[in-house]
């Protein structure tokens, strides 16, 4: 029984230090997001843009976006909007006309997913006779904040080629589960994404508000048709040494899931594609990032490995938990050192979302998602569980939208 137990007791100390190293590391990582230098815009329009939405059957919610984006400030002549009707079978085609926008249909049932969508766009794109600087992508029920394309021209100009401008959410108090899902955002904004840009690491793309340069996407080919585009192409462009960056001062508003099944539903899809990309992606980023010795690229593997390195967490911590194992046995000065890692950088990142929320200014009511947090990650254990045995599935699932508010509404 004691050489049982002391393989248990090592177990235990590799499996508490290697949470504690990797929890720090995170903690520290966002620390940096407790700083914010404004980005100030100094670049005059210089950059053209073929502004693209992505919709499936959006016809309840397109044109309010579609009078959004007419109207943003930046020169009317050196942006245009095309509305990427994929497989529709309502009016969206006709509703995107109707308010001044560039509508392209496409039917193609083999391919379904907003990934083939935009490879579809962006071929057809390159044979347009008119050809723009840059690529800009939001999904249909998005609005966009006035100075977006002013940002991403600043930034283009400055020489960055991926951008992801701020994500929120235009329904935070619609349900608990919108409300949680902003509180993920308005964390993730200032904690991870805002914390990275702050120390030179790569973004992560949110898979609207984003923009791409357009010499880069004919470099590279768009060639992200997983379930996950936007983390995919990322992935690639990190890969290559080319990092995306961050746009703090610009937003885009999205429109959360109010029910929990869709809410799963969407998650589900979310997770299916980062296994996937992960499976494919992983080991070449880890390999190129050590070979280089760039942080950016372990980074981004590490982001990669988050969902693994969450279930691992999970299922250790039951084995340890269990009624054949007593923790307090353990000698003390064997678990100290991993025990303070663990409790805290924890301590410290629990803190972390109610800084970031008062940091970005959310209103108090906000705050009570904090107390939703725990019960809206329990329900992402289920959804990583199965995800990883079913991540080979390729079906897309599409959120439906039907709140047809505009910017108006949103800047009140």
């Amino acid at each position: 029984m004691s050489v049982i137990r002391e393989i248990i007791e090592g177990l235990f100390i590799g499996f508490t230090s290697t949470v504690g190293v990797i929890s720090t590391y995170q903690t520290l990582v966002s620390c940096a997001g407790l700083f914010r230098k404004k980005e100030q815009v100094t670049s005059e329009p210089q950059k053209t843009f073929a502004v693209l939405v992505a919709a499936h059957n959006e016809s309840a919610v397109i044109a309010p976006l579609i009078e959004n984006l007419k109207k943003l400030d930046y020169p009317r002549e050196m942006y245009d909007i095309f509305v990427i009707c994929d497989n529709c079978s309502d009016n969206t085609a006709e509703i995107s006309r109707a308010h001044g926008a560039i509508a392209c249909e496409r039917f193609d049932t083999s391919k379904r997913g907003k990934g083939y969508g935009i490879e579809w766009m962006l071929e057809n794109l390159w044979a347009r006779p008119k050809q723009y600087d840059a690529v800009v992508m939001f999904d249909a029920d998005n609005l966009v904040e006035k100075n977006f394309l002013r940002v991403m021209n600043d930034r283009l100009v400055k020489g960055a080629r991926v951008i992801q401008g701020y994500l929120d959410s235009k329904n935070p108090f619609d349900s608990w589960i919108t409300l949680s899902y902003a509180v993920t955002y308005w964390f993730t904004n200032r904690m991870w994404q805002l914390a990275r840009h702050n120390l030179g690491l790569p973004n992560t793309l949110g898979g609207t508000g984003l923009c791409i340069e357009s010499n880069l996407l004919k470099e590279m080919g768009w060639g992200a048709t997983s379930l996950t585009e936007d983390l995919e192409f990322a992935t690639r462009c990190i890969e290559r040494g080319i990092y995306p960056t961050w746009a703090h001062d610009t937003k885009v508003w999205d429109e959360k899931p109010i029910d929990l099944k869709a809410s799963m539903r969407q998650r589900l899809r979310w997770m299916q594609g980062h296994y996937d990309v992960a499976g494919r992606y992983i080991g070449s980023v880890l390999k190129n990032g050590l070979k280089s010795r760039k942080l950016g690229m372990l980074d981004a593997a590490f982001y990669l490995f988050q969902p693994m390195y969450v279930l691992m967490v999970t299922m250790m911590s039951l084995l340890f938990l269990g009624r054949f194992f007593d923790i307090a046995a353990l000698t003390p000065a064997a678990t100290i050192l991993p025990t303070w890692l663990v409790y805290g950088s924890t301590a410290v990142f629990y803190l972390l979302p109610v800084l970031a929320l008062y940091l970005e200014k959310v209103p108090l009511k906000g705050y009570l998602g904090l107390l939703l947090l725990p019960f809206f990650f329990l329900t992402w254990l289920p959804i990583m569980f199965y995800a990883f045995f079913t991540k080979k599935n390729q079906v897309w699932s599409h959120t439906s939208h039907t709140r047809a508010i505009r910017i108006e509404e949103i800047q009140q």
